[in-house]
């Protein structure tokens, strides 16, 4: 046995130990490939992962450049740029430089290369979409119909692409390739081992670069244990850049600093004072990588890698329950911008907004749904009380798609029984996925809302 190595009671000693500590960092973590001779002295990478997190924002940003068709093909070519490629060359349109936040990157080439989003994209099937397609052919549907409609808002059939894109996106990209890629098949022992470089050349290993990129899907700075979840918010909001500029120097490196939309949610539902997504996720990252460190570039045991798989099953749990968490508040905020408009009116306003909580509602519903697991009868029913698109102001709704591509809404439902399905949607997420930040609940509404909608379906049938 190598001396470097730990018995599982050692591990868990150490890991207890992390634990207690103030503050800890993400990196920087030596070089301990064997074969390497340059001048490289930190093991970490994960520009690629930090481009896509940008290329996302840009995109949302983009979603809502339409202007009713006029530019479509402009703006339909642009958002497939960003999410096709090539990307070297592109401007990060967001996060961008503002008064009293000033952002160290400008172009996607300073994060990576010849990263893209349709590469890593969930190529699994997304019936919760009209049309049975593919996760990736469902993101092209909504670049391609974002294109066409005025500032990413479809008013007739209730869509904001904007939020759709940029929610389904944190799922079928970061939080997929984090929790079905990186932290699971690349930490198996055969592949990408941590005796051998993650590719030949490169000045780290197979298991270190691997972990690396899964913690840069998560998009948390470096530094996170050492900011509040206030803190961590109000940097992805770029309005705190004193937290944000650890090392002082005047600007907020994206790949080291900045907060990006899983870490930016988990912070979110954390400052509620019930949860603790953002800590335990990144402690997890970070115990996990002191242990690959920690090898010293060998194979690692089958005592490492199960407390590696501990770790990322910690992330996994804490990661979901975030994503549950968001279509948990989206469905309540779905379900009080009915009852203000029941109660108010249906103006431009206030329907506006009820769309883009829905966007945010479907967008996550989505996420939820492309990662490691199959969610089974849960996201069935999740599906089937969200449906293809919210109750729009003649309360018809969205239920598939012609033969020429076009939205068909065939069917009306009353806005009591869509409050009811929200409510449901919340009562299932809660059972399903253990909730705790539990924002905009509004279960205690569950029996007046159930007596209502059977209420207004009796007067329909009289």
């Amino acid at each position: 046995m190598i001396s470097h190595r730990l018995t599982a009671s050692a591990l868990a000693i150490c890991v207890s130990a992390t634990a207690l500590t103030a503050h800890h960092f993400y990196g920087p973590y030596p070089v301990t490939l064997k074969s390497y001779s340059g001048d490289k002295t930190n093991s970490v990478s994960y520009g690629g992962q930090i481009a896509r997190q940008a290329m996302e924002q840009s995109l949302k940003k983009l979603a809502s450049t339409g202007n009713g068709g006029g530019n479509a093909a402009d703006v339909e070519a642009q958002m497939m740029q960003y999410f096709s490629g090539p990307t070297k060359d592109l401007a990060i349109l967001s996060p961008a430089s503002k008064d009293g936040f000033k952002i160290k990157q400008t172009t996607i080439g300073e994060l990576s290369s010849s990263a893209n989003l349709e590469g890593k994209f969930y190529k699994g099937l997304m019936p919760a979409w009209p049309g049975n397609h593919t996760g990736v052919d469902v993101m092209k549907d909504m670049i391609s119909r974002a294109a066409k409609s005025n500032k990413g808002f479809d008013a007739e059939n209730g869509y904001d692409y904007a939020q759709l894109i940029s929610k389904f996106t944190m799922g079928a990209v970061q939080y997929s390739q984090a929790v079905d890629n990186y932290l699971d098949e690349k930490m198996t022992a055969d592949v990408k081992p941590n005796d051998m470089p993650y590719k030949e050349g490169k000045h780290y290993t197979g298991k270190e670069h691997s972990w690396d990129e899964g913690f840069g899907y998560f998009g948390a700075p470096t530094h996170t244990l050492a900011i509040t979840p206030a803190a961590a918010y109000d940097i992805a909001k770029r309005k705190d850049m004193a937290s944000a500029d650890r090392n002082g120097d005047g600007v907020v490196d994206l790949k080291s600093e900045m907060v990006f939309g899983p870490a930016y949610y988990a912070a979110a539902f954390d400052k509620s004072g019930n949860t603790n997504y953002l800590a335990s996720i990144m402690q997890a990252y970070i115990d996990g990588r002191k242990v690959i460190s920690g090898a010293q570039g060998e194979k690692l045991s089958a005592t490492e890698l199960a407390v590696i798989k501990s770790h990322a099953g910690t992330i996994e749990e804490n990661w979901e329950k975030v994503l549950a968490e968001a279509v948990f508040k989206y469905a309540g905020s779905v379900y009080k911008d009915i009852a203000a408009m029941k109660e108010n009116g249906v103006d431009d306003k206030s329907y506006r907004k009820y769309v883009k909580h829905w966007g945010e509602l479907a967008g996550f519903s989505m996420a939820i749904q492309s990662g490691r697991k199959n969610l089974g009868a849960a996201a069935v029913e999740m599906n089937k009380l969200i449906g293809f698109g919210p109750v729009t102001a003649d309360n018809s709704y969205v239920t598939g798609v012609d033969g020429n591509g076009n939205f068909v809404r065939d069917r009306k439902m009353t806005w009591s029984d869509y409050q009811l399905n929200m409510l449901k949607i919340q009562k299932l997420v809660s059972d399903t996925f253990g909730v705790k930040s539990r924002a905009n609940d509004m279960l205690d509404e569950l029996a007046k809302v159930s007596a209502a909608a059977d209420a207004d379906t009796n007067a329909e049938t009289d």
